[in-house]
């Protein structure tokens, strides 16, 4: 009889766990597909901006060459290591320090991309407001320092997640299959690290988008007052940042209301309400291809000329057949552009996904 109120109360207690692990193949199924979205997406854009693309000045380079690292990290670093640990959790109540390193990488990622989000933003406020003294004001030292801060700075606040007898738990969740802080140890750190790192990255990109899409909207009110009505031009602005600051806050505000919830109550939220919210900030990797690189013009034909060159390159005889060899002339004045980029660098917001503002009239 004691035997099996026993088992009764270990079912109560380990039901819903083995329901989440029963949950557990498809769960594996969408991060799986969604690390290879990401890993696909970022690779792609890599070998299109590892060399210069027209338009695009070094330093704009630079800052997207990091948001694609740290975009990658969701799938080359945090899934597989999350994934593996989900597989040993399930023959052994460890490794408690491994966990622990885990959870580090985890919040590392996710802080690195929010920072890489602000100094782009940051560079983009520059190249439109200050375009004469764009040089001057992000050399390409100041410009490797503030990529160095937003890799460095992450970690050293984030390293006490990183210790199994540190000041704060890790526990690894079957709900998400990830690594997960128990900032309910610690509520104290759990708000130093929010005013550290989403807050102020959160306002820096809205207060600078939204700086440039008044700007933007005030270029256009002057365009369309100076033709009487009558030229009727883009919405680019509209196009390229409201979408870019809406995707930021769909991706980070549920995932941040969740632990702030779960530090604050001590208390989990639902099951697949917690694998939406953790793993839907790394959607934000793939999504960051689309915003910041394939809506603009210029990445999309380099994109095509470097393709066709490495599908050339790949299987000769049939672009041949196909009549699909790249045009020599294209290639001249692909790579004329690509060379072509002080004046860019020096007068026009060369990291944003198109041209912010309209160009008025000399006369305007």
């Amino acid at each position: 009889m004691y035997a099996a109120h026993n088992d009764s109360n270990l079912s109560s207690a380990d039901m819903q766990r083995l329901l989440e692990l029963t949950h557990r193949p498809i769960k594996v199924s969408i991060i799986t597909v969604l690390g290879l979205l990401i890993t696909l997406g970022n690779v792609a854009v890599l070998l299109v901006i590892a060399s210069a693309v027209a338009g695009w000045s070094r330093n704009s380079r630079y800052f997207l060459l990091s948001l694609t690292g740290a975009d990658s990290a969701f799938g080359l670093v945090m899934m597989p290591s999350n994934l593996w640990v989900s597989l040993v959790k399930d023959y052994s109540d460890g490794p408690d320090a491994l966990c622990h390193v885990v959870a580090f990488c985890n919040a590392t990622i996710y802080s690195t991309c929010m920072y890489t989000l602000a100094t782009i933003s940051i560079e983009r406020y520059i190249a439109v407001f200050y375009p004469l003294q764009y040089s001057s004001l992000l050399t390409r030292r100041r410009t490797l320092l503030l990529i160095a801060f937003a890799w460095c700075f992450p970690p050293c606040l984030l390293l006490p997640i990183s210790l199994p007898d540190g000041i704060i738990e890790v526990h690894f969740s079957t709900a998400s299959l990830v690594c997960n802080p128990s900032y309910s140890t610690n509520v104290a750190y759990f708000l130093t690290l929010t005013c550290f790192i989403f807050f102020p990255c959160s306002i820096v990109m809205t207060c600078a988008n939204l700086r440039l899409w008044c700007a933007a909207k005030k270029q256009r009110m002057k365009i369309r007052k100076y033709y009487g009505g009558r030229c009727s031009r883009r919405d680019i602005a509209s196009r390229v940042l409201v979408p870019v600051m809406a995707v930021y806050y769909t991706c980070w505000t549920p995932f941040m209301a969740a632990m702030i919830y779960s530090a604050i109550s001590g208390s989990s939220v639902p099951e697949w309400m917690e694998f939406v919210v953790v793993w839907l900030p790394t959607s934000n990797g793939f999504l960051n291809c689309i915003f910041y690189f394939w809506i603009n013009q210029s990445f999309r034909r380099k994109f095509r000329l470097v393709f066709q060159r490495l599908f050339e390159a790949l299987c000769p005889g049939l672009t041949k057949a196909l009549g699909c060899c790249t045009d020599p002339q294209a290639q001249f004045v692909s790579g004329f552009l690509d060379n072509n980029n002080s004046v860019h660098e020096r007068s026009s917001s060369v990291s944003s996904t198109c041209t912010l503002l309209t160009l008025a009239p000399d006369s305007i």
